[in-house]
C-alpha cells in the first residue's frame, strides 16, 4: 500500500484508540494494531497524537482571480495547510467575475487549478439582480457542475454581487428550495445597518466599538426572523452563515426545535473576541460583518456549539491589504475593509479552548471541524469521515503543545489578525490530504505542492434530477396545450 499511519490515535466517540492507518491511492483501506507483515512505500509514525477525519473550513473568500493582492488561492491554500485543513469551501463573491452561472463558474475554476494544495468545493451564487432580471434558472448549470449551495447578501458585499430586498430574497429561496440545496444567508437587515451608521457618523463617532454599535444584535436577530419565515414558507434549507449573537442562536434552537430545515455557524472570532476590547485595542484590524459582540455572545456560542444549536464552525476568512484597505492614510472605522484572516488558526483555537478546555467533547470537536459540514454540504463520506472507502484526509494534532498566535509567522499575505498574542496549547502538527502529507510544522512547514489540490463537487444530486424532470415534464405540458390551442384556432 502506499501510507501506514504508525502509531495513531483515533477518535472513537468521546475516546482516543491507538491503531495503525492502512491508506491506498488516497483512500482509506483499513485499521489494523500489527503491522510487522505489512509493507508501505511510506510510514508516517505519529507517535501517540490525535488523528482526526481531515479538517474542514466551510467558508472562505480567498480572492482569486481578480483580487490577488490581497490572497491567492495559492497563499490561502497554504495558510489552510498550516493551520490543519485538508478541505475549504469558497464563497463566489470575491472573484472575478463572481459565480453566478456557469460560465463565471469555470471562469474562476480555470485559472486557480495549479495552485491548490488542499481539497476544495465552491458554493454559487444568487443576488438581486439574478431575480429582479428573470436569471434564476442560472442555478442549475451551477449544481450540474458540482456547487454545494448558495449564497445571498442582505447588505452590500462587492459590486459584482449585488444584496436582495427582502421580495428577491424570497423569489431566490422558492427557485432553490425543490432542489434541497442550502441557501447561505448573510443576516444583517439593511436598514437597521445604514441608519444607525448614519446617525454615529453624524454624532462625530469614529473608535472602534462604534462600528459594532451600528451594525446592532437587532440588526441580525431580524433578519434571522424573516430567513426563518421564509423557509417555513417554502420548505427551504436555509443557513445563517457567520452568526454572531445570542439572540440569533436562540431563534435557531426554537427553528430547530419546530423541525425547520435551518442551521448555523459560529466563528472563532465570535468565540473569544468582544467588540470592546478588541475593537478599542486593534480598530480596523477587528473589523468585520457581522461584528464582533459581548462576552454573553462569546459564551452562548460555546454553549451552542458544544449541545448542537450550531452545526460547524467557519472561518469567514476575507483578508484585505493593509496599506490601501485595512489602513490606508485616510482609512476610518467606516471606510476600511471589513475582513479577517483566519484558516490558520480556527483549528488551533478550537483545541484550545475548545477541545482541551473541555468545552467540546471529543466527539462534538471531531463533528464541528469536519464531518457536520462534510453532510451539510453533500461530499459525506467522501470527506469528513474517517472510514474504509473515505478520502485519506487526516489532521495530525498535538494536544500539548503550547505557542503563542503571531500574526506575522503566517502562510497568508494577510499579516494581521485580531487574536493575536492569544496563548494556545495544541496545535495541528501535520496535515495529510488523500494520503500524501502536505504540512509538516517540524520538518519544514509546507511539503506538499502547488496542483496537487483537487475541485470536489457535491456528490449527491439525485433530488435535483428529479427536479430537472418535473419542470421539463411541466414545460412540455405548456407547449402541448399551446400546440392545440392553435390547431383549434
Amino acid at each position: 500500500m502506499d501510507l501506514i499511519l504508525k502509531n495513531a490515535n483515533i477518535p472513537q466517540g468521546d475516546r482516543q484508540v491507538l491503531t495503525n492507518v492502512l491508506v491506498d491511492e488516497g483512500k482509506i483501506v483499513g485499521f489494523t494494531n500489527d503491522i510487522n507483515f505489512l509493507h508501505a512505500d511510506e510510514i508516517i509514525d505519529i507517535k501517540g497524537k490525535l488523528v482526526v477525519p481531515g479538517c474542514i473550513d466551510p467558508h472562505t473568500h480567498f480572492m482569486d482571480p481578480g483580487f490577488t493582492h490581497r490572497e491567492t488561492f495559492e497563499t490561502g491554500h497554504r495558510s489552510a495547510a498550516a493551520g490543519g485543513l485538508t478541505l475549504h469551501i469558497d464563497m463566489p463573491c470575491c472573484s472575478k467575475p463572481s459565480v453566478r452561472d456557469g460560465e463565471s463558474f469555470f471562469k474562476k475554476l480555470n485559472p486557480i487549478k495549479e495552485k491548490a494544495y488542499i481539497d476544495y468545493c465552491f458554493w454559487g451564487g444568487m443576488t438581486g439582480e439574478d431575480a429582479r432580471e428573470g436569471w434564476l434558472d442560472n442555478i442549475y448549470p451551477q449544481i450540474e457542475q458540482g456547487v454545494v449551495a448558495f449564497k445571498v447578501y442582505m447588505t452590500p458585499s462587492v459590486p459584482t454581487f449585488p444584496k436582495v430586498s427582502d421580495g428577491e430574497m424570497f423569489e431566490i429561496f422558492r427557485k432553490v428550495a425543490p432542489t434541497g440545496l442550502p441557501i447561505g444567508v448573510h443576516a444583517e437587515n439593511y436598514d437597521i445597518c445604514t441608519f444607525n451608521t448614519e446617525r454615529l457618523k453624524n454624532e462625530g463617532r469614529t473608535d472602534g466599538p462604534a462600528w459594532a454599535e451600528a451594525r446592532s444584535s437587532l440588526a441580525e436577530k431580524v433578519a434571522i426572523e424573516l430567513i426563518i419565515s421564509y423557509a417555513e414558507e417554502v420548505d427551504a434549507r436555509v443557513h445563517v452563515v457567520h452568526m454572531s449573537t445570542k439572540e440569533g442562536v436562540e431563534l435557531v434552537r426554537r427553528a430547530k426545535e419546530r423541525g425547520l430545515k435551518v442551521t448555523a455557524e459560529t466563528c472563532p472570532h465570535y468565540l473569544m473576541l468582544n467588540a470592546k476590547d478588541a475593537m478599542t485595542e486593534r480598530g480596523t484590524f477587528a473589523k468585520i460583518a457581522p461584528p464582533l459582540r459581548g462576552k454573553a455572545d462569546n459564551e452562548a456560542h460555546w454553549q451552542a456549539l458544544a449541545d448542537g444549536t450550531i452545526d460547524f464552525v467557519g472561518t469567514d476568512h476575507a483578508p484585505y491589504e493593509i496599506p490601501t484597505e485595512k489602513a490606508a492614510p485616510d482609512s476610518t472605522i467606516w471606510n476600511s475593509f471589513p475582513g479577517i484572516p483566519g484558516v490558520e488558526t480556527m483549528v488551533p483555537v478550537l483545541v484550545s479552548e475548545g477541545l482541551n478546555k473541555g468545552r467540546l467533547s471529543l466527539s462534538r470537536f471531531v463533528e464541528v471541524t469536519s464531518t457536520n459540514a462534510a453532510k451539510h454540504y453533500g461530499i459525506y463520506p467522501k470527506k469528513g469521515a474517517m472510514e474504509i472507502g473515505s478520502d485519506a484526509d487526516f489532521t495530525v494534532i498535538d494536544l500539548d503543545r503550547e505557542y503563542e498566535i503571531d500574526e506575522q509567522k503566517t502562510e497568508s499575505m494577510a499579516k494581521y489578525n485580531p487574536l493575536h498574542g492569544l496563548q494556545l496549547k495544541g496545535k495541528p502538527v501535520q496535515t495529510i490530504v488523500r494520503g500524501k502529507l502536505i504540512y509538516d510544522e517540524d520538518n519544514g512547514g509546507i511539503v506538499g505542492e502547488a496542483g496537487y489540490g483537487q475541485f470536489v463537487p457535491r456528490q449527491s444530486i439525485q433530488r435535483l434530477e428529479r427536479v430537472l424532470k418535473i419542470e421539463k415534464y411541466e414545460a412540455a405540458a405548456v407547449t402541448e396545450k399551446s400546440e392545440k390551442a392553435e390547431v383549434i384556432n
